[in-house]
């Protein structure tokens, strides 16, 4: 029987072309104090980012590749949804793409979970 995470990420989809969009889910399970919510995007061997344009249906501009959610943001949600895509070129045929889900408690990282996709040459 496995427990169920404090925080998990998940994406529709396993890879992407760039310039396509991933479309990701962050589920709350923690009943917790928290501050905020943390999604980071590295892309191996590469300082390319993920800009991030929809969050929780409202659409959004954010260049990094951090984004950082204030739980008083989120009104009671446990659920975040965004959409994110890169105009990152795999320099082969792909690259491996991390992303990881925090949560914060007074500046430290309390529970996260990461998360694999893939960019493949469009």
């Amino acid at each position: 029987m496995s427990k169920q995470k404090e925080i998990a990420i998940s994406f529709s989809e396993k890879e992407i072309a760039p310039n396509q969009e991933l479309h990701g889910l962050v589920t709350i399970n923690y009943a917790g104090r928290f501050d905020s919510v943390v999604i980071n995007s590295q892309i191996e061997k590469s300082s390319d980012v993920f800009t991030y344009s929809l969050l929780n249906g409202k659409k959004i501009n954010h260049p990094y590749a951090r984004l950082s959610i204030f739980k008083a943001e989120l009104g009671g949600r446990t659920n975040v949804e965004f959409v994110a895509s890169t105009k990152h070129v795999p320099a082969g045929d792909f690259s491996n793409v991390k992303f990881r889900a925090a949560l914060i408690q007074e500046h430290k990282e309390i529970f996260s979970d990461v998360v694999f996709i893939k960019v493949v040459k469009g």
